[in-house]
């Protein structure tokens, strides 16, 4: 794994050249925060050494551009476990990342309101998970370039951050629990009220294998979800991609107008 982590890093630095202050990783429905950065130099994951995306709303390419007078490397779709990748494969670009040379990452993704208080658009910072992908990125040996055997992940979302995306916000933002589960079917309702009895504020498919990997690395993490849609249970409405897609459509200028400060700030 170390040797593809390094081809990979290798065809960053060859395409794009120096490394960014900033990785940010968008998920479902956030694909628009890539045409917001200045001068952008685009190629696609493959081209990279990275495997296709494969899920509607996620382009499946690295752009590299600025944005707040910082360089920045936008993946426009990510890995996930739920398509038959492991958790290395699906943490593979952020650890490529690390090796560029890059100081942090914005993790960005979709999320199901386990929280009823929650609303549909809404930006929560996850200021924790719970991991029930079954997976980890750092199984196997250890990648001593990267980080550790046993990473401490008390602080894997880093407060700093936390408290810098909420004073440039504006207003004061929801933080919670990210429940990660395997995907790709939705949650029922059953599991749903498990993790609401456990802690968790929101559920997700994606996220946590990203933010282990970064850890790991030393990257500094800030991940921002948009609550797509009331968890399975929590009303009578049948939950759709599509939907999820949509609402999260919605709430892309606030989250562009967030991530905008942070990196100005970083």
């Amino acid at each position: 794994m170390m040797d593809r982590i390094e081809t990979v890093a290798r065809g960053l630095r060859e395409r794009f050249g120096e490394p960014p202050v900033v990785g940010v990783v968008l998920g479902s429905g956030l694909g628009a925060f890539a045409a917001a950065l200045d001068q952008p130099i685009r190629a696609s994951y493959p081209e990279l050494g990275l495997p296709g995306s494969n899920v509607p709303g996620h382009a499946g390419e690295l752009v590299v551009g600025n944005i707040a007078g910082r360089r920045v490397a936008c993946f426009s779709g990510r890995l996930h476990v739920y398509e038959g990748h492991d958790a290395a494969v699906a943490a593979l670009g952020v650890r490529a990342l690390a090796r560029w040379g890059a100081r942090g990452v914005v993790l960005s993704s979709a999320v199901g309101g386990v929280d009823p208080t929650l609303a549909t658009g809404e930006l929560l910072l996850v200021s924790d998970h719970i991991n029930f992908l079954g997976a980890n990125p750092l199984r196997g040996p250890n990648l001593d370039e990267l980080g550790p055997r046993f990473p401490d992940l008390s602080h894997i979302y880093t407060p700093r951050l936390r408290a810098l995306a909420q004073e440039v916000s504006g207003r004061r933002l929801r933080e919670g629990v990210y429940a990660a589960m395997p995907g790709p079917s939705y949650e029922t309702p059953a599991e749903v009220r498990m993790l609401r009895i456990l802690g968790a504020d929101v559920v997700g498919m994606s996220l946590v294998p990203e933010s282990i990997a970064a850890a790991h690395a030393g990257l500094e993490v800030l991940a921002v979800s948009v609550v797509a849609n009331a968890a399975a249970g929590l009303t009578d409405e049948k939950l759709a991609h599509a939907d999820v897609t949509a609402a999260v459509n919605s709430a892309a200028n606030a989250f562009t107008a967030l991530v905008r400060g942070v990196v100005a700030a970083w």
